[in-house]
């Protein structure tokens, strides 16, 4: 008599929507450190054109992943809701509440970015080189509204982050592990 063991669940679309999870983590923590090192670089030389041009393509970059990401939500959540519906608990509300603002801002903050480029100048934006057209008209007096909504949203995504790595605790810690297992296996620690 042979017990059978359970197969593991393999479920690929989950394992790609991580994927893009991580890599537009990944991509956040480049765009808020390169803002704070543009905001504090000099005005003159000092590479600060090239800081500006790398932030804007990756702000390109994590509205890209961000429409991918989209359509393989759109896939997970069909597949989960459709054999069960969730408990409607207050954890539920909390975790369902603090993504949504969560997919609100990932939109919000790279738009408000594009507003504020295409305010100051026309044809401003690039991915790495390849020009993205403009979304918004020139607009000197719009300048300042657009600066402050891509300071204002930046600053409350940066907020929700932080209180979305708290509920995630978990996760976050057996990632630092593996990540520090991985650095320590390349003879670095961390």
């Amino acid at each position: 008599m042979s017990t059978a063991t359970p197969k593991p669940r393999l479920n690929n679309v989950f394992k790609q929507l991580m994927s893009i999870h991580w890599w537009m983590a990944g991509c956040y923590l480049i765009l808020f450190v390169g803002a704070r090192v543009m905001l504090g670089a000099p005005t003159e030389g000092s590479g600060r054109g090239l800081l500006y041009a790398t932030h804007k393509s990756f702000g390109v970059l994590v509205l890209l992943l961000l429409a991918g990401r989209g359509y393989l939500l759109v896939r997970v959540w069909g597949r989960k809701y459709s054999k069960h519906l969730p408990k409607l608990t207050s954890n539920w509300y909390f975790k369902t509440g603090l993504h949504t603002l969560l997919y609100v801002l990932m939109l919000a903050v790279p738009l408000s970015g594009y507003w504020l480029s295409n305010a100051y100048r026309a044809n401003n934006i690039s991915l790495f080189g390849l020009p993205m057209p403009d979304l918004f008209p020139v607009n000197a007096a719009g300048l300042a509204v657009a600066g402050a909504a891509h300071s204002r949203t930046s600053q409350v995504f940066a907020i929700l982050i932080v209180i979305h790595s708290i509920a995630q605790h978990r996760v976050v810690t057996a990632n630092w592990r593996r990540l520090s297992t991985w650095v320590g296996t390349l003879g670095f620690r961390l």
